[in-house]
């Protein structure tokens, strides 16, 4: 009797408490409590997942993207796609070849930047921004973005269309944003929020795989993105999504491989 109050006691403080607070965590940016977290493409399919944000003006945020050694994307013409089609089929660099439209609450990306990887266009580090909320915590813009690597050319696992195929560790790309700026000097503070959650078999809108921990990096840009030399101040997780990450990280990674 006493060994199965137990196993109540210890199953109601997992379920009703310790898992939840893994999964929710807004107190660093309550207004977003309420957003999705997942993109769409233009026909309604799922697409990218977000995981990485900003705090800043629109000049800000562009600025700080061209420190951190992003470029801005072209927007899709004639030109840019011959150009794009150019670029992948001869080898030859493009960097700022444009990027697929993507929706979030009905709206195309607000803004897109790519860091090239190699000499082509198909294979490139790419982010697509959304203006989220005009006024955060911080009495600032917050934006947040989607962040994939291509890692090549190919069709589309749903639609048969040509289309870059991203790697699956989103986290890595995420992570590797975030240092950029970090070694740009233009980032005050970083902290996370809660993203799609933990997800090992997400697909993206055109069919791939990706796996997550399922937060979102943000990162609060210096005022007009002006470098700074004080390192960005570190606001910690719970101590719950920390574990969390921790072992999302190791399955993750051994998911991919």
């Amino acid at each position: 009797m006493f060994t199965a109050a137990v196993v109540a006691l210890i199953y109601g403080a997992v379920a009703y408490l310790i898992l939840p607070a893994a999964w929710k965590h807004f107190e660093h940016q309550p207004g977003l409590a309420t957003q999705s977290m997942v993109t769409h493409t233009k026909q309604g399919i799922p697409g990218d997942a977000l995981n990485v944000g900003l705090v800043g003006e629109r000049a800000t945020v562009i600025r700080a993207m061209n420190e951190a050694g992003w470029f801005p994307a072209d927007p899709i013409t004639l030109k840019s796609s011959v150009e794009i089609i150019g670029s992948v089929l001869l080898d030859r660099p493009y960097k700022h070849a444009p990027v697929s439209p993507l929706y979030y609450d009905g709206r195309v990306e607000d803004l897109a930047f790519e860091k090239p990887s190699g000499k082509s266009a198909d294979r490139r580090h790419h982010v697509r921004f959304w203006q989220v909320l005009a006024q955060g915590a911080e009495k600032r813009p917050v934006w947040l973005g989607s962040v994939t690597f291509d890692r090549g050319v190919g069709l589309s696992h749903y639609t048969g269309q040509v289309t870059h195929h991203i790697s699956p560790d989103i986290d890595a790309e995420r992570d590797g944003l975030i240092d950029d700026l970090k070694a740009a000097k233009v980032v005050e503070a970083i902290y996370q929020v809660t993203g799609v959650g933990p997800t090992l078999n997400g697909r993206n809108g055109e069919g791939d795989s990706y796996w997550t921990d399922g937060e979102l990096d943000i990162a609060r840009l210096t005022p007009d993105a002006v470098k700074t030399d004080k390192p960005p101040q570190v606001l910690d997780s719970p101590q719950i999504v920390q574990w969390k990450d921790a072992v999302m990280k190791k399955v993750g990674q051994s998911f991919g491989n």
